[in-house]
């Protein structure tokens, strides 16, 4: 596939498009979707969110999820310039419009779109937020990634791979790099559960999937137990209710 469309191993913008229309992301391996190790590991999410809403000026974009990503902050930024992977793979169902397949308005078909961003080294949170926002307006306006901007490393790039219901890319960068990369948001673009507001579908949600790994093939520092340690403190925050006439 790759000596097809990307001849020389020389890899456009052009020739990536190509590659994707005709091959999609390639073949999937369960394997390595489950594969974890001391210095490669994967984080699943599933989790929900309603796209739209109705306000009195009609319907707009209701939430964005935004997710801490539980990194090993401390031991990245020890390796310094080391070079990782950072993957990140999107899945989401979309509920079809056959009759508007191939006609004149392209949010016709799909009924919601997602997309995911995630945070650069320079960011803090509150403009993170701000540019997801300024991102999801330009997306709304059918400029599509026109607020993205420029983020160097990604394989395919938020504009481009902004399309289907399934979408992955992979940044590759240095270690202290990804240490500031700790957030990851997921939002809604355009579709026609917002755009029809005569079929009420403007209240539903939307289930999800979340694919996140991280791959440091040259470190031998356990990145795995580290991880794990962080979700199991975080899991083990114990929660006393009070229930009313009962001793405390």
């Amino acid at each position: 596939m790759l000596d097809t469309y990307t001849p020389g191993g020389v890899r456009t913008k052009q020739t990536l498009r190509s590659l994707l229309r005709h091959c999609g992301y390639g073949v999937p391996s369960l394997e390595r979707a489950m594969y974890s190790a001391s210095n490669s590991l994967t984080m699943v999410v599933q989790d929900q969110l309603q796209p739209y809403y109705k306000a009195k000026d009609g319907v707009k974009t209701r939430e964005m999820h935004l997710h801490d990503l539980p990194w090993p902050t401390d031991m990245l930024m020890a390796l310094g310039n080391e070079p990782v992977t950072l993957r990140v793979t999107l899945s989401y169902f979309i509920e079809p419009n056959p009759g508007e397949r191939g006609g004149i308005d392209k949010y016709a078909y799909q009924s919601h779109a997602l997309r995911f961003a995630v945070r650069r080294p320079l960011e803090n949170e509150a403009a993170f937020r701000q540019r997801i926002n300024a991102q999801a307006a330009a997306d709304e306006q059918g400029l599509l990634g026109a607020a993205a901007g420029g983020d160097a490393g990604w394989t395919i790039g938020e504009k481009l791979r902004a399309r289907g219901s399934l979408l992955s890319d992979s940044w590759t960068g240095t270690a202290v790099d990804l240490a500031n990369r700790g957030q990851l948001a997921v939002f809604p673009a355009m579709g026609w559960w917002r755009n029809r507001t005569s079929h009420q579908r403007f209240n539903r949600s939307a289930r999800y999937s979340l694919l996140i790994s991280i791959e440091a093939p040259t470190v031998e520092q356990d990145l795995y137990v580290q991880v794990s340690q962080q979700i199991e403190a975080a899991a083990a925050v114990p929660v006393v209710v009070q229930v009313p006439g009962t001793a405390s």
